[in-house]
C-alpha cells in the first residue's frame, strides 16, 4: 500500500495515479462490448464467445486461486457452496446474458444499461432487504432510467430485436447486482482477490461445460483473429480491469473509484463510433448525460 495512505494523508501524485488506474480499468472493462461486436463478425455465437473469454483468462485466475489455497486458511464447506453460487450468478449468468444481448443492441445502449447496476443494488436492497430509499435516491433513479428510455427509444427506431437485447442486458445487470449484494460479507472475510479468483474459476467451468454441452468440439477451431480478439477479451478486458479496480479502491477509496468508473459508458459510446461505425447522436449523448447524472447523485449519497 502507498506510504502516503499509511500515514493518513493522500498526496496529489498518489491520488492522480489511483484515479488514472480507476479510469483505465473502467475503459478496459467497457471495451469488452467492442471486442464482442468484432468477434460476432466471424459468425461465432455467445456460447462460443464466452467460452473463449473465460479460457484465456483462466490461467491468471487459477494461478491466484492456487496461491491463495496454499497461503490462506482452508474454506468451510458453506463458503465453498457460496462461492459456487456467486461464480454462477455473478460471472457466468451475468456475462452470458450480456453477450447474448450484444447481438441485438448497440454497445452504447449495452454499456448504459450495465451502468445501472448500482440502481439494481438499491432496488433489491429496498424490496428484498427492506432498506429505506430516500427522496434524493428515488430522484437519482428516475433521472438514470429516463436516460436509458431515451437511448432505448432512439435505438428502437433502427429496427431489429432491440427490446430483446435490452431485456437480456438488463437481466445481466440485475444478476451482477445480486452478486454484489451476496458477496459483500464474504469479501470482508476472504478478501476481494481470493473471492474473485475462486468465483472466476467456477464461472470458467460453467462456461466451458456449457460450450461442450451445446456445441461440437470442432467449434474450438476458429480463424486466428478470433483467438487474438478472445485473448484481448480475456486478459485486457477481464483480468486487467479486475486488478486495476482493486488497486484503485486501495489507493483512493471505493467511492472515488466508482465515480471514476463513470467514464465507462462515455468511452464505449465513442469507441463504438470509432471502431464499429456506430453513430453518436444527440439522443445518445442526452441519454448518457442523464444516466451519468443519476449515478453521480447516487454515488454522492
Amino acid at each position: 500500500m502507498d506510504k502516503s495512505i499509511t500515514h493518513g494523508t493522500l498526496t496529489r501524485a498518489a491520488f492522480l495515479s489511483g484515479l488514472g488506474i480507476a479510469v483505465g480499468g473502467s475503459v478496459l472493462f467497457s471495451t469488452k462490448a467492442i471486442v464482442a461486436k468484432l468477434l460476432y463478425r466471424y459468425h461465432i455465437d455467445a456460447v462460443t464467445l464466452i467460452a473463449f473469454r473465460m479460457l484465456f483468462s483462466l490461467p491468471v485466475f487459477a494461478a491466484i486461486a492456487i496461491w491463495k489455497m496454499r497461503t490462506e486458511a482452508p474454506l468451510s464447506s458453506s463458503d465453498r457452496w457460496r462461492i459456487v453460487g456467486l461464480g454462477l450468478v455473478g460471472y457466468y449468468l451475468s456475462s452470458f446474458l450480456d453477450f447474448l444481448g450484444l447481438q441485438y443492441i448497440s454497445v452504447g445502449l449495452e454499456r448504459l444499461i450495465l451502468f445501472l447496476t448500482p440502481t439494481f443494488v438499491l432496488l433489491i436492497s429496498s424490496t428484498i432487504l427492506k432498506h429505506h430509499i430516500g427522496r434524493k435516491q428515488w430522484m437519482a433513479l428516475g433521472i438514470s432510467y429516463c436516460g436509458i428510455v431515451l437511448v432505448f427509444l432512439h435505438d428502437l427506431r433502427g429496427g431489429g430485436n432491440v427490446a430483446l437485447g435490452a431485456a437480456l442486458v438488463t437481466g445481466s445487470a440485475a444478476a451482477y447486482a445480486a452478486y454484489l449484494l451476496l458477496s459483500g460479507e464474504m469479501v470482508r472475510r476472504l478478501g476481494s482477490i481470493r473471492l474473485v479468483s475462486y468465483a472466476m474459476c467456477v464461472s470458467t467451468a460453467a462456461c466451458v461445460g456449457q460450450f461442450f454441452l451445446l456445441r461440437p468440439a470442432s467449434g474450438l477451431l476458429q480463424p486466428m483473429p478470433v483467438y487474438g480478439l478472445s485473448l484481448i477479451n480475456g486478459i485486457l478486458c477481464t483480468v486487467a480491469p479486475v486488478f486495476m479496480t482493486m488497486i484503485a479502491v486501495e489507493r483512493i477509496g471505493a467511492g472515488t473509484a466508482s465515480q471514476a468508473g463513470m467514464i465507462g459508458p462515455v468511452s464505449t459510446l465513442f469507441l463504438g463510433a470509432l471502431l464499429l461505425g456506430e453513430p453518436v447522436t444527440s439522443w445518445q449523448l442526452g441519454g448518457t448525460a442523464l444516466v451519468l447524472s443519476g449515478i453521480y447523485l447516487l454515488s454522492k449519497k
